[in-house]
Protein backbone atom coordinates (compact mmCIF):
# COMPACT_ATOMS: atom_id res chain seq x y z
CA UNK A 1 0.00 0.00 0.00
CA UNK A 2 1.41 3.37 -0.95
CA UNK A 3 1.80 5.90 1.83
CA UNK A 4 0.17 9.30 1.64
CA UNK A 5 2.71 10.94 3.90
CA UNK A 6 6.33 11.18 4.90
CA UNK A 7 7.82 8.64 7.31
CA UNK A 8 6.92 11.05 10.13
CA UNK A 9 3.48 11.61 8.73
CA UNK A 10 2.66 14.45 6.39
CA UNK A 11 -0.72 15.99 5.70
CA UNK A 12 -3.74 15.40 7.94
CA UNK A 13 -6.95 16.73 9.31
CA UNK A 14 -6.84 16.61 13.08
CA UNK A 15 -9.86 16.71 15.26
CA UNK A 16 -9.48 16.08 18.96
CA UNK A 17 -12.64 14.29 20.11
CA UNK A 18 -13.39 13.62 23.75
CA UNK A 19 -13.98 10.02 24.79
CA UNK A 20 -17.66 10.75 25.14
CA UNK A 21 -18.44 13.04 22.23
CA UNK A 22 -21.92 13.90 23.44
CA UNK A 23 -20.96 13.64 27.09
CA UNK A 24 -22.71 15.21 30.05
CA UNK A 25 -23.84 18.80 29.70
CA UNK A 26 -21.25 19.80 32.32
CA UNK A 27 -18.43 19.03 29.88
CA UNK A 28 -16.87 22.13 28.32
CA UNK A 29 -17.70 22.69 24.67
CA UNK A 30 -14.98 21.90 22.18
CA UNK A 31 -13.16 24.72 20.47
CA UNK A 32 -12.18 24.48 16.80
CA UNK A 33 -8.82 25.44 15.30
CA UNK A 34 -9.49 25.44 11.56
CA UNK A 35 -6.27 25.60 9.51
CA UNK A 36 -6.40 26.23 5.76
CA UNK A 37 -3.28 25.79 3.63
CA UNK A 38 -3.00 27.13 0.07
CA UNK A 39 -1.90 24.72 -2.70
CA UNK A 40 -0.50 22.04 -0.38
CA UNK A 41 -0.43 18.64 -2.03
CA UNK A 42 0.08 15.14 -0.67
CA UNK A 43 3.68 14.44 -1.67
CA UNK A 44 5.18 11.00 -2.15
CA UNK A 45 7.90 9.17 -4.05
CA UNK A 46 7.53 5.82 -5.80
CA UNK A 47 8.55 4.14 -2.54
CA UNK A 48 5.74 5.89 -0.69
CA UNK A 49 8.01 8.24 1.25
CA UNK A 50 8.16 12.02 0.94
CA UNK A 51 10.86 14.62 0.62
CA UNK A 52 8.69 17.16 2.42
CA UNK A 53 9.78 18.11 5.92
CA UNK A 54 6.67 19.05 7.88
CA UNK A 55 7.22 18.16 11.55
CA UNK A 56 4.35 20.29 12.79
CA UNK A 57 1.81 18.75 10.47
CA UNK A 58 3.19 15.48 11.81
CA UNK A 59 2.32 16.66 15.33
CA UNK A 60 -1.29 17.00 14.31
CA UNK A 61 -1.22 13.67 12.48
CA UNK A 62 0.14 11.84 15.52
CA UNK A 63 -2.95 12.80 17.53
CA UNK A 64 -5.54 12.40 14.83
CA UNK A 65 -6.64 10.71 11.63
CA UNK A 66 -4.92 11.15 8.28
CA UNK A 67 -7.27 10.93 5.33
CA UNK A 68 -5.16 9.54 2.52
CA UNK A 69 -8.02 9.72 0.04
CA UNK A 70 -9.59 13.13 0.58
CA UNK A 71 -10.71 15.05 -2.51
CA UNK A 72 -11.57 18.67 -3.16
CA UNK A 73 -14.68 19.60 -5.16
CA UNK A 74 -12.79 21.59 -7.80
CA UNK A 75 -9.04 22.05 -8.12
CA UNK A 76 -8.86 25.82 -7.88
CA UNK A 77 -9.00 28.08 -4.83
CA UNK A 78 -12.37 29.85 -4.79
CA UNK A 79 -14.61 26.97 -5.90
CA UNK A 80 -12.89 24.58 -3.48
CA UNK A 81 -13.03 26.95 -0.51
CA UNK A 82 -16.62 27.98 -1.24
CA UNK A 83 -17.68 24.32 -1.27
CA UNK A 84 -15.82 23.42 1.91
CA UNK A 85 -17.13 26.44 3.82
CA UNK A 86 -20.77 25.94 2.73
CA UNK A 87 -20.85 22.14 2.46
CA UNK A 88 -22.31 22.52 -1.04
CA UNK A 89 -21.02 21.42 -4.44
CA UNK A 90 -19.86 23.96 -7.04
CA UNK A 91 -23.04 23.36 -9.03
CA UNK A 92 -24.98 24.65 -6.00
CA UNK A 93 -22.66 27.54 -5.06
CA UNK A 94 -22.29 28.30 -8.80
CA UNK A 95 -18.67 29.13 -8.10
CA UNK A 96 -16.60 27.60 -10.90
CA UNK A 97 -14.15 30.49 -11.31
CA UNK A 98 -12.20 33.08 -9.30
CA UNK A 99 -14.66 35.92 -9.86
CA UNK A 100 -17.94 34.74 -8.33
CA UNK A 101 -19.03 34.97 -4.69
CA UNK A 102 -21.12 32.06 -3.45
CA UNK A 103 -23.71 34.42 -1.95
CA UNK A 104 -24.78 35.52 -5.42
CA UNK A 105 -26.42 32.10 -5.90
CA UNK A 106 -26.83 31.17 -2.21
CA UNK A 107 -27.62 34.44 -0.37
CA UNK A 108 -29.03 32.60 2.66
CA UNK A 109 -26.26 30.00 2.95
CA UNK A 110 -24.92 29.32 6.44
CA UNK A 111 -21.18 28.65 6.37
CA UNK A 112 -19.43 26.35 8.81
CA UNK A 113 -18.00 29.34 10.68
CA UNK A 114 -21.44 30.98 10.73
CA UNK A 115 -23.05 27.77 12.01
CA UNK A 116 -20.70 27.75 14.98
CA UNK A 117 -21.31 31.47 15.56
CA UNK A 118 -25.08 30.88 15.50
CA UNK A 119 -24.61 28.21 18.17
CA UNK A 120 -22.84 30.39 20.72
CA UNK A 121 -19.25 30.29 19.46
CA UNK A 122 -16.95 33.26 18.95
CA UNK A 123 -15.98 33.00 15.29
CA UNK A 124 -12.83 34.66 13.98
CA UNK A 125 -10.73 34.37 10.82
CA UNK A 126 -7.13 35.36 10.10
CA UNK A 127 -5.31 34.99 6.78
CA UNK A 128 -6.70 33.36 3.64
CA UNK A 129 -9.78 31.35 4.52
CA UNK A 130 -12.15 32.34 1.75
CA UNK A 131 -10.59 33.27 -1.60
CA UNK A 132 -8.77 36.62 -1.76
CA UNK A 133 -11.27 39.46 -2.02
CA UNK A 134 -14.23 37.21 -1.25
CA UNK A 135 -14.55 37.38 2.51
CA UNK A 136 -17.91 36.69 4.13
CA UNK A 137 -18.99 39.00 6.95
CA UNK A 138 -21.82 36.78 8.24
CA UNK A 139 -19.27 34.08 9.04
CA UNK A 140 -17.36 36.06 11.66
CA UNK A 141 -18.04 37.62 15.06
CA UNK A 142 -15.45 40.29 14.27
CA UNK A 143 -14.02 41.36 10.89
CA UNK A 144 -11.49 38.93 9.49
CA UNK A 145 -7.85 40.01 9.24
CA UNK A 146 -5.23 39.37 6.59
CA UNK A 147 -1.81 41.02 6.96
CA UNK A 148 -0.67 42.98 3.91
CA UNK A 149 2.91 41.93 3.27
CA UNK A 150 4.88 42.22 0.01
CA UNK A 151 5.68 38.97 -1.78
CA UNK A 152 9.30 39.91 -2.45
CA UNK A 153 12.18 41.56 -0.59
CA UNK A 154 15.35 40.90 -2.63
CA UNK A 155 16.74 43.57 -4.99
CA UNK A 156 16.58 41.16 -7.92
CA UNK A 157 12.88 40.48 -7.40
CA UNK A 158 12.04 44.14 -6.87
CA UNK A 159 13.90 45.02 -10.07
CA UNK A 160 11.83 42.46 -11.98
CA UNK A 161 8.64 43.97 -10.59
CA UNK A 162 9.69 47.45 -11.72
CA UNK A 163 10.40 46.34 -15.29
CA UNK A 164 7.42 47.25 -17.54
CA UNK A 165 8.22 44.18 -19.64
CA UNK A 166 7.03 42.07 -16.68
CA UNK A 167 3.63 43.74 -16.36
CA UNK A 168 0.60 41.71 -17.43
CA UNK A 169 -2.19 42.91 -19.72
CA UNK A 170 -3.89 44.65 -16.79
CA UNK A 171 -0.69 46.44 -15.81
CA UNK A 172 -0.04 44.24 -12.78
CA UNK A 173 3.69 43.74 -12.15
CA UNK A 174 4.91 40.16 -12.11
CA UNK A 175 7.97 39.04 -10.20
CA UNK A 176 9.94 35.77 -10.23
CA UNK A 177 8.43 32.40 -9.37
CA UNK A 178 10.80 31.90 -6.41
CA UNK A 179 12.72 33.89 -3.83
CA UNK A 180 15.32 32.73 -1.31
CA UNK A 181 16.22 35.48 1.15
CA UNK A 182 18.13 35.34 4.43
CA UNK A 183 15.39 37.06 6.43
CA UNK A 184 13.30 36.39 9.56
CA UNK A 185 10.14 34.32 9.21
CA UNK A 186 7.83 37.26 9.79
CA UNK A 187 9.19 39.02 6.71
CA UNK A 188 6.63 37.08 4.67
CA UNK A 189 2.87 36.77 5.10
CA UNK A 190 2.65 33.40 6.86
CA UNK A 191 4.99 34.62 9.57
CA UNK A 192 2.75 37.63 10.12
CA UNK A 193 -0.36 35.44 10.15
CA UNK A 194 1.22 33.17 12.76
CA UNK A 195 2.17 36.12 15.01
CA UNK A 196 -1.37 37.46 14.82
CA UNK A 197 -2.83 33.99 15.46
CA UNK A 198 -0.65 33.55 18.58
CA UNK A 199 -1.86 36.88 19.95
CA UNK A 200 -5.45 36.02 19.12
CA UNK A 201 -5.33 32.68 20.94
CA UNK A 202 -4.33 34.49 24.12
CA UNK A 203 -7.28 36.84 23.67
CA UNK A 204 -9.66 33.96 22.96
CA UNK A 205 -8.50 32.24 26.14
CA UNK A 206 -9.42 35.35 28.16
CA UNK A 207 -12.91 35.51 26.65
CA UNK A 208 -13.81 32.15 28.16
CA UNK A 209 -16.20 31.53 25.25
CA UNK A 210 -15.95 28.51 22.95
CA UNK A 211 -14.34 29.56 19.68
CA UNK A 212 -14.14 28.69 16.01
CA UNK A 213 -10.76 30.08 14.96
CA UNK A 214 -9.79 29.89 11.29
CA UNK A 215 -6.16 30.46 10.30
CA UNK A 216 -5.26 30.59 6.61
CA UNK A 217 -1.69 30.10 5.38
CA UNK A 218 -0.58 31.54 2.02
CA UNK A 219 2.28 29.17 1.20
CA UNK A 220 3.17 27.01 -0.65
CA UNK A 221 1.14 28.93 -3.26
CA UNK A 222 3.18 30.63 -5.99
CA UNK A 223 5.44 32.52 -5.81
CA UNK A 224 7.58 30.09 -3.84
CA UNK A 225 9.09 32.59 -1.42
CA UNK A 226 10.60 31.43 1.87
CA UNK A 227 13.50 32.34 4.16
CA UNK A 228 16.81 30.76 3.19
CA UNK A 229 16.90 28.37 6.16
CA UNK A 230 13.95 26.47 4.70
CA UNK A 231 15.62 26.16 1.32
CA UNK A 232 18.65 24.80 3.17
CA UNK A 233 16.57 21.90 4.53
CA UNK A 234 16.68 20.25 1.10
CA UNK A 235 19.51 18.82 -0.94
CA UNK A 236 18.94 19.95 -4.56
CA UNK A 237 20.56 16.73 -5.78
CA UNK A 238 17.84 14.67 -4.08
CA UNK A 239 15.00 16.50 -5.81
CA UNK A 240 13.51 14.47 -8.63
CA UNK A 241 11.23 15.26 -11.56
CA UNK A 242 8.25 13.11 -12.56
CA UNK A 243 8.92 10.09 -14.72
CA UNK A 244 5.75 10.70 -16.73
CA UNK A 245 5.47 14.20 -18.17
CA UNK A 246 2.92 13.96 -20.97
CA UNK A 247 -0.86 13.74 -21.04
CA UNK A 248 -2.20 10.19 -20.73
CA UNK A 249 -2.28 8.13 -23.90
CA UNK A 250 -5.68 8.48 -25.62
CA UNK A 251 -6.79 11.29 -23.30
CA UNK A 252 -8.59 14.28 -24.86
CA UNK A 253 -6.13 17.14 -25.43
CA UNK A 254 -8.33 19.62 -23.57
CA UNK A 255 -7.90 17.78 -20.25
CA UNK A 256 -4.60 19.59 -19.67
CA UNK A 257 -3.72 23.28 -19.83
CA UNK A 258 -0.90 25.59 -20.93
CA UNK A 259 0.60 26.22 -17.45
CA UNK A 260 -0.62 29.80 -17.63
CA UNK A 261 -0.44 30.43 -13.89
CA UNK A 262 3.23 29.45 -13.74
CA UNK A 263 4.11 31.23 -17.00
CA UNK A 264 2.78 34.52 -15.65
CA UNK A 265 5.94 34.87 -13.52
CA UNK A 266 8.78 36.94 -14.91
CA UNK A 267 11.46 34.24 -15.02
CA UNK A 268 9.37 31.43 -16.55
CA UNK A 269 9.36 30.82 -20.34
CA UNK A 270 6.10 31.94 -21.93
CA UNK A 271 5.98 28.84 -24.10
CA UNK A 272 7.75 25.55 -24.63
CA UNK A 273 8.75 22.87 -22.10
CA UNK A 274 9.92 23.51 -18.56
CA UNK A 275 13.52 22.32 -18.44
CA UNK A 276 14.61 19.70 -15.92
CA UNK A 277 16.89 22.22 -14.24
CA UNK A 278 14.07 24.74 -13.82
CA UNK A 279 11.65 22.01 -12.73
CA UNK A 280 14.00 20.90 -9.95
CA UNK A 281 14.45 24.50 -8.81
CA UNK A 282 10.69 25.06 -8.74
CA UNK A 283 10.19 21.87 -6.76
CA UNK A 284 12.89 23.03 -4.35
CA UNK A 285 11.01 26.29 -3.90
CA UNK A 286 7.74 24.45 -3.33
CA UNK A 287 9.29 22.25 -0.65
CA UNK A 288 10.95 25.22 1.05
CA UNK A 289 7.65 27.13 1.05
CA UNK A 290 5.82 24.13 2.53
CA UNK A 291 8.38 23.76 5.33
CA UNK A 292 8.19 27.50 6.03
CA UNK A 293 4.41 27.27 6.28
CA UNK A 294 4.74 24.23 8.55
CA UNK A 295 7.01 26.15 10.94
CA UNK A 296 4.39 28.89 11.27
CA UNK A 297 1.72 26.32 12.07
CA UNK A 298 4.10 25.07 14.75
CA UNK A 299 4.01 28.50 16.40
CA UNK A 300 0.21 28.35 16.48
CA UNK A 301 0.22 24.83 17.95
CA UNK A 302 2.74 25.93 20.57
CA UNK A 303 0.48 28.83 21.55
CA UNK A 304 -2.55 26.53 21.75
CA UNK A 305 -0.67 24.31 24.18
CA UNK A 306 0.79 27.24 26.12
CA UNK A 307 -2.69 28.64 26.70
CA UNK A 308 -3.89 25.22 27.88
CA UNK A 309 -6.42 24.99 25.04
CA UNK A 310 -5.11 21.93 23.19
CA UNK A 311 -6.91 19.34 25.27
CA UNK A 312 -10.29 20.84 24.45
CA UNK A 313 -9.78 21.93 20.85
CA UNK A 314 -10.64 20.23 17.60
CA UNK A 315 -7.90 20.81 15.04
CA UNK A 316 -8.69 20.54 11.36
CA UNK A 317 -6.03 21.02 8.72
CA UNK A 318 -6.82 20.99 5.01
CA UNK A 319 -5.17 22.05 1.78
CA UNK A 320 -7.66 23.57 -0.65
CA UNK A 321 -6.62 21.18 -3.47
CA UNK A 322 -3.66 19.23 -4.76
CA UNK A 323 -0.88 20.63 -6.95
CA UNK A 324 0.92 19.39 -10.04
CA UNK A 325 4.71 19.68 -10.03
CA UNK A 326 5.32 18.59 -13.60
CA UNK A 327 3.16 15.45 -13.63
CA UNK A 328 1.61 15.05 -17.10
CA UNK A 329 3.77 18.03 -18.07
CA UNK A 330 1.48 20.24 -15.96
CA UNK A 331 2.09 22.74 -13.17
CA UNK A 332 -0.30 24.06 -10.52
CA UNK A 333 -3.90 22.76 -10.36
CA UNK A 334 -6.83 23.30 -12.81
CA UNK A 335 -7.42 19.65 -13.83
CA UNK A 336 -9.33 16.53 -12.79
CA UNK A 337 -6.19 14.40 -12.49
CA UNK A 338 -5.57 12.62 -9.19
CA UNK A 339 -2.62 14.77 -8.15
CA UNK A 340 -4.70 17.95 -8.59
CA UNK A 341 -7.87 16.90 -6.77
CA UNK A 342 -6.45 14.77 -3.95
CA UNK A 343 -5.64 17.03 -1.04
CA UNK A 344 -4.47 16.96 2.58
CA UNK A 345 -7.08 16.43 5.29
CA UNK A 346 -6.29 15.76 8.97
CA UNK A 347 -8.75 15.23 11.82
CA UNK A 348 -7.90 14.52 15.51
CA UNK A 349 -9.85 14.70 18.78
CA UNK A 350 -8.76 14.71 22.43
CA UNK A 351 -8.77 11.12 23.58
CA UNK A 352 -10.11 9.90 20.26
CA UNK A 353 -10.34 6.16 19.80
CA UNK A 354 -7.69 5.73 17.10
CA UNK A 355 -5.08 8.51 17.27
CA UNK A 356 -2.20 8.54 14.83
CA UNK A 357 -3.95 6.33 12.28
CA UNK A 358 -4.23 6.70 8.51
CA UNK A 359 -7.37 5.82 6.61
CA UNK A 360 -7.99 4.92 2.98
CA UNK A 361 -11.67 5.77 3.39
CA UNK A 362 -12.89 8.14 0.66
CA UNK A 363 -13.72 11.64 1.81
CA UNK A 364 -14.78 14.86 0.13
CA UNK A 365 -14.13 18.37 1.41
CA UNK A 366 -17.90 18.75 1.63
CA UNK A 367 -17.66 16.43 4.62
CA UNK A 368 -15.59 18.75 6.82
CA UNK A 369 -18.57 20.96 7.77
CA UNK A 370 -20.95 18.20 8.95
CA UNK A 371 -18.06 16.38 10.64
CA UNK A 372 -17.19 19.41 12.77
CA UNK A 373 -20.81 19.92 13.75
CA UNK A 374 -21.07 16.23 14.67
CA UNK A 375 -17.93 16.00 16.80
CA UNK A 376 -18.71 19.26 18.60
CA UNK A 377 -22.29 18.26 19.40
CA UNK A 378 -23.90 21.00 17.32
CA UNK A 379 -27.13 20.51 15.34
CA UNK A 380 -26.51 18.95 11.94
CA UNK A 381 -26.29 21.70 9.29
CA UNK A 382 -29.30 21.88 6.99
CA UNK A 383 -29.09 21.39 3.24
CA UNK A 384 -25.42 20.42 2.97
CA UNK A 385 -24.14 17.87 0.45
CA UNK A 386 -21.49 16.37 2.75
CA UNK A 387 -21.63 13.58 5.33
CA UNK A 388 -20.01 13.24 8.74
CA UNK A 389 -16.65 11.47 8.87
CA UNK A 390 -17.00 10.70 12.59
CA UNK A 391 -17.36 6.93 11.95
CA UNK A 392 -13.94 6.99 10.28
CA UNK A 393 -12.43 8.89 13.20
CA UNK A 394 -13.65 6.13 15.48
CA UNK A 395 -12.60 3.32 13.12
CA UNK A 396 -10.12 4.04 10.27
CA UNK A 397 -11.40 0.98 8.39
CA UNK A 398 -14.94 2.36 8.26
CA UNK A 399 -16.34 3.86 5.06
CA UNK A 400 -18.96 6.58 4.60
CA UNK A 401 -18.75 7.14 0.80
CA UNK A 402 -18.74 4.75 -2.17
CA UNK A 403 -17.12 7.41 -4.38
CA UNK A 404 -15.64 10.92 -4.22
CA UNK A 405 -16.59 13.44 -6.90
CA UNK A 406 -14.61 16.39 -8.22
CA UNK A 407 -15.25 18.56 -11.26
CA UNK A 408 -13.67 21.12 -13.58
CA UNK A 409 -15.06 23.25 -16.45
CA UNK A 410 -13.45 23.19 -19.87
CA UNK A 411 -14.22 24.13 -23.44
CA UNK A 412 -13.52 22.13 -26.58
CA UNK A 413 -14.15 23.36 -30.13
CA UNK A 414 -16.62 25.93 -28.86
CA UNK A 415 -18.48 23.47 -26.67
CA UNK A 416 -18.86 24.38 -22.96
CA UNK A 417 -18.05 21.29 -20.90
CA UNK A 418 -18.10 20.26 -17.26
CA UNK A 419 -15.90 17.32 -16.41
CA UNK A 420 -17.22 15.26 -13.49
CA UNK A 421 -14.54 12.99 -12.04
CA UNK A 422 -15.77 10.00 -10.03
CA UNK A 423 -13.23 8.18 -7.83
CA UNK A 424 -13.76 4.86 -6.07
CA UNK A 425 -11.14 2.69 -4.36
CA UNK A 426 -9.52 1.70 -7.66
CA UNK A 427 -10.84 3.73 -10.55
CA UNK A 428 -11.22 7.34 -11.67
CA UNK A 429 -13.88 7.96 -14.31
CA UNK A 430 -14.21 11.46 -15.75
CA UNK A 431 -17.26 12.25 -17.87
CA UNK A 432 -17.14 15.48 -19.89
CA UNK A 433 -20.72 16.66 -20.33
CA UNK A 434 -21.80 19.46 -22.66
CA UNK A 435 -23.51 21.92 -20.33
CA UNK A 436 -26.01 23.00 -23.01
CA UNK A 437 -26.98 19.71 -24.71
CA UNK A 438 -26.22 17.58 -21.61
CA UNK A 439 -24.59 14.96 -23.84
CA UNK A 440 -21.34 13.23 -22.83
CA UNK A 441 -18.66 14.72 -25.08
CA UNK A 442 -15.67 12.62 -23.92
CA UNK A 443 -14.67 10.16 -21.19
CA UNK A 444 -11.53 9.17 -19.28
CA UNK A 445 -10.94 6.06 -17.16
CA UNK A 446 -7.80 5.44 -15.10
CA UNK A 447 -6.81 2.44 -13.02
CA UNK A 448 -5.39 4.19 -9.95
CA UNK A 449 -4.18 0.92 -8.43
CA UNK A 450 -2.23 -0.48 -11.37
CA UNK A 451 -1.52 2.81 -13.17
CA UNK A 452 -1.20 5.42 -10.40
CA UNK A 453 0.49 7.91 -12.73
CA UNK A 454 -2.52 7.83 -15.05
CA UNK A 455 -0.51 7.06 -18.17
CA UNK A 456 -3.31 5.48 -20.25
CA UNK A 457 -6.95 6.43 -20.68
CA UNK A 458 -8.85 3.14 -20.71
CA UNK A 459 -12.30 4.59 -21.45
CA UNK A 460 -12.28 3.52 -25.11
CA UNK A 461 -10.73 0.13 -24.56
CA UNK A 462 -12.78 -3.12 -24.36
CA UNK A 463 -13.34 -4.85 -21.03
CA UNK A 464 -14.22 -1.78 -18.96
CA UNK A 465 -17.87 -1.31 -19.87
CA UNK A 466 -19.16 -2.56 -16.51
CA UNK A 467 -16.83 -0.28 -14.54
CA UNK A 468 -17.86 2.75 -16.61
CA UNK A 469 -21.56 1.91 -16.27
CA UNK A 470 -21.26 1.39 -12.51
CA UNK A 471 -19.41 4.64 -11.87
CA UNK A 472 -21.60 6.59 -14.31
CA UNK A 473 -24.53 6.07 -11.96
CA UNK A 474 -22.89 8.59 -9.63
CA UNK A 475 -22.80 11.35 -12.26
CA UNK A 476 -24.25 14.56 -10.82
CA UNK A 477 -27.45 15.92 -12.39
CA UNK A 478 -27.19 18.61 -15.08
CA UNK A 479 -26.65 22.20 -14.06
CA UNK A 480 -30.00 24.02 -14.04
CA UNK A 481 -30.72 26.36 -15.69
CA UNK A 482 -28.53 25.31 -18.60
CA UNK A 483 -25.64 27.76 -18.97
CA UNK A 484 -24.90 29.64 -22.15
CA UNK A 485 -22.02 29.18 -24.52
CA UNK A 486 -19.71 31.39 -22.47
CA UNK A 487 -19.20 28.77 -19.77
CA UNK A 488 -21.09 27.40 -16.78
CA UNK A 489 -22.46 30.82 -15.89
CA UNK A 490 -21.97 34.47 -16.69
CA UNK A 491 -19.55 36.17 -14.34
CA UNK A 492 -21.12 38.65 -11.88
CA UNK A 493 -20.41 42.31 -12.34
CA UNK A 494 -18.56 44.32 -9.74
CA UNK A 495 -21.76 45.52 -8.07
CA UNK A 496 -22.99 41.96 -7.56
CA UNK A 497 -19.63 40.96 -6.12
CA UNK A 498 -19.62 43.89 -3.72
CA UNK A 499 -23.19 43.22 -2.65
CA UNK A 500 -22.33 39.62 -1.90
CA UNK A 501 -19.31 40.58 0.18
CA UNK A 502 -21.32 43.09 2.23
CA UNK A 503 -24.25 40.82 3.09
Amino acid sequence: MRSFFSPLGCLLVSVFLPQCLLAADSSPRLNVLFIAVDDLRPEETASGTSLLKTPNLDRIAARGTTFERAYCQQAVCSPSRSSLMTGRRPDATRVWDLETHFRVALPEAVTVAQHFKNNGYFSQGIGKVFHHGFDDKPSWSVPSQEPKVPHYVTPEALKALADPANHDTKGKPRGPATECADVPDDTYKDGQVAKLAVQTLAELKKKGQPFFFAVGMARPHLPFVAPKKYWDLYDPKAIYTPAFQTLPKDAPSFTGHTNGELRSYSDIPKSGPISDELARHLRHGYYASASYMDAQIGLVLDALEREGLDKNTVIVLWGDHGWQLGEHGLWHKHTNFEVAVRAPLLISVPNQKAPGKKTRSLAEFLDVYPTLADVCGLPAPAGVDGVSLKPVLDDPTASVRPVAISQYPRGDAGQPLMGYSIRDNQWRLTLWRNTVTQKIHASELYDETNDPHETVNLAGKPGHEETIARLSRFLLPPIVPAPGKGGPEKKPNGAAKKAAQNR
